[in-house]
């Protein structure tokens, strides 16, 4: 994918603190890039058949519709706060959140959600929406949990697969942006894999194992570390659950970006248990890298 220069960063929001924290969050993100923020409501009631205008004998303002645009509205707001000169723009689009956000996906640099909230993103990071969308959307997904900070490195989850290469070329991409060093972990509990239907021995050598998979690590890293030579780099080989092993990194990182799928350690990344661990779990605002990308 290759991503429009003019693309905006798009938040989600639904007049939760969550999501005040994610239109935070993304218009550091956006002032980053350089590029405009959208900020973007959700309004799932008109699907419903409920009344949108207020009822009679009520305030003028009162009714759905003009609570929606009132959560746009101080997203905006706050978004000015940040960063006054930042490009804003504001929408409320009637539809359910899942499609609506991936609809808005197509056009994006950067999606932005907050890991909770209310009304149509109703326990997002628990719940379905922010699953499907990470897992579906045409664009990175920047999902706000943790306290957002400003030291500590980016972190990288690497697997070997080729969405695991496009989250490593985003996170060089932030650790540079961001002045900061960058941890490549490879965690694995078995060998890997090679292809379907690949049979693994009963019995191997650990050494022998971890050498192939320090390889495979290396390997992964050697053309951005070149692309990038003012990015300190750490390798970290761990044998061990990637999802805890990740959450543990998480700890003093200031972002982790992982492939949505890959294979061996790091397969099934939002349908399994690495989903639950590191989505559920991480100490620090965590980026889903799904399709291939250039900016």
């Amino acid at each position: 994918m290759t991503i429009n220069t003019g693309a905006p960063v798009v938040v989600g929001v639904d007049g939760s603190a969550a999501a005040l924290d994610a239109v935070r969050v993304a218009a550091r993100e956006a002032e980053y890039r350089q590029r405009p923020l959208r900020v973007v409501h959700a309004f799932i009631w008109p699907l419903t058949g409920a009344p949108l205008t207020p009822v009679p004998g009520a305030p003028v303002t009162a009714g759905l519709r003009n609570q929606a645009e009132r959560y746009v509205a101080e997203a905006v707001d706050e978004a000015r706060k940040v960063f006054p000169e930042l490009r804003v723009a504001g929408v409320v689009v009637d539809g359910a959140p899942t499609p609506v956000l991936l609809d808005e996906a197509r056009e994006a640099a950067l999606m932005v959600l907050g890991h909770r909230g209310l009304g149509g993103f109703a326990g997002l990071l628990l719940g379905s929406v922010t699953v499907q969308v990470s897992a579906r959307a045409q664009c990175p997904v920047l999902v706000v949990r943790g306290e957002p900070r400003t030291d500590g490195p980016v972190v990288v989850g690497v697997d070997g697969s080729e969405l695991s290469t496009e989250a490593i070329g985003f996170a060089f991409e932030e650790a540079a942006r961001r002045d900061a060093p960058l941890v490549a972990v490879h965690a694995w509990l078995y060998p890997t894999p090679v292809g379907p239907g690949d049979i693994l021995p009963l019995v191997y050598d650990l050494d022998a194992f971890g050498a192939e998979e320090e390889r495979l690590l290396a390997e992964s890293l050697a053309g951005f570390a070149e692309r990038y030579p003012q990015v300190p780099v750490r390798h970290r080989l761990v044998r061990g659950s990637p999802g805890r092993v990740l959450v543990d990194e998480s700890k003093g990182a200031q972002l982790v970006v992982v492939g949505a799928h890959g294979h061996g350690a790091l397969g099934g990344l939002l349908l399994g248990s690495v989903s639950h661990a590191v989505l559920h779990h991480a100490h620090c605002p965590l980026v889903v890298v799904r399709h291939p990308r250039s900016s």
